[in-house]
């Protein structure tokens, strides 16, 4: 079996009550206290992630953008110093290697963060296409990797740092002195549709920088979040986790990606892509809510009204601001309309469901 790895603020995670299980190749907090107290406290207030186990490579070189413009279906040459932009990997198949955040440092210097599960998968994939020009190094080791989401995160933060927070765009980025580190990366990034940053921090004042935000946030009843919360948050909005909604076998069309793929330039495997896309897709991802009462899971059966099988679900769970069930699956794009009437087997039961656009939740 392969090792799982510790991220270096455990000892913080358990002196806090998380409890801890094996995920992505890491030992994660997946809750503090309970999923649904630790999603409302994300919805309502402000909540801190340690997503540490996450991979982030620094590119350099005058290669560094055509090596991304080969490897990544989105257009990174739009990108400036300070913005930010999400992609994903294509492989030589129709799948999805992973899917990523691009960050433009400066000129021929990019940082692309990509899932901790995949981290040796990119690295080989990436470093395949790189004609030997571009200065590539692996910082997953180097840095931590906190998010702090949620209507209070920017009032949380803005105490530890003199850069204007509320000017920081959605989707850029800024470097700078952070409680007193200098070269922390703030990121208007995340996860959970619920506002705040991501914050780079090196792994040597991780701890410090913890503790900081953390006191800085009492005011507003701030609280540690684990994966499980994470996971109905993003569900919340829609956003795609990789291994469940996309992975190697499953098209980034049918995904739902198609707006990071472009194909006004050429990338790995985008002839095939433009293809598919011409022939007409069969499947797509789309949103369900249960009309009955229900949890839908991953791998359930979703089928017509005659119990014909059009699909599955890839991610499911009872979503805590709405109460009631909803997941995201793949189905028959004839079955793929907002308000097509469906049904989820749920423990030999067929369970009456909805198509609906996503985001469940308006951010």
């Amino acid at each position: 079996m392969t090792e799982v790895r510790e991220v270096p603020l455990k000892h913080v995670h358990e002196a806090l009550g998380a409890k801890m299980i094996p995920f992505a190749g890491f030992n994660m907090p997946v809750r503090y206290s309970s999923d649904l107290e630790e999603h409302m406290t994300v919805r309502e207030g402000v909540g801190i992630f340690d997503v540490s186990h996450m991979g982030e490579f620094y590119l350099k070189g005058e290669g560094a953008l055509d090596l991304i413009q080969r490897v990544s279906a989105n257009d990174a040459s739009v990108l400036y110093n300070g913005k930010a932009q999400y992609s994903y990997l294509p492989n030589e198949t129709g799948g999805v290697v992973d899917d990523l955040l691009v960050y433009r440092i400066d000129e021929d210097e990019y940082m692309l963060v990509v899932n901790a599960s995949n981290i040796e998968k990119d690295w080989n994939h990436i470093q395949k296409y790189n004609t030997g020009k571009v200065e590539m190094v692996d910082w997953s080791d180097d840095l931590c990797l906190f998010a702090v989401q949620g209507s209070k995160a920017n009032a949380t933060l803005q105490k530890l740092t003199h850069i204007p927070l509320d000017n920081v765009e959605y989707y850029t980025f800024t470097k700078g002195t952070f409680a007193d580190v200098p070269n922390v990366i703030l990121s208007a990034t995340g996860y959970t549709g619920a506002g705040g940053f991501e914050l780079y921090v090196p792994k040597e004042t991780a701890e410090e920088v913890w503790n900081k935000i953390m006191e800085a946030g009492a005011e507003f009843e701030i609280k540690p979040i684990g994966l499980g919360a994470r996971d109905t948050l993003r569900l919340e909005m829609g956003y795609c986790l990789y291994g469940n909604d996309i992975t190697d076998e499953t098209s980034p069309l049918e995904a739902g990606l198609g707006w990071v793929t472009k194909f006004s330039k050429e990338f790995t495997n985008s002839e095939a892509l433009k293809a598919e896309k011409a022939a007409g897709l069969q499947n797509k991802l789309v949103g369900i809510e249960l009309v009955d009462r229900g949890i839908p899971r991953s791998h359930y059966v979703i089928c017509d009204s005659e119990g014909q099988t059009i699909g599955e679900i890839t991610s499911g769970s009872m979503s805590p601001s709405l109460k009631k069930g909803i997941a995201l699956g793949y189905v028959k794009k004839e079955f793929a309309k907002a308000g097509t009437e469906i049904y989820v087997e749920v423990r030999n039961k067929k369970l009456k469901a909805e198509v609906v656009k996503t985001p469940f939740v308006k951010a």
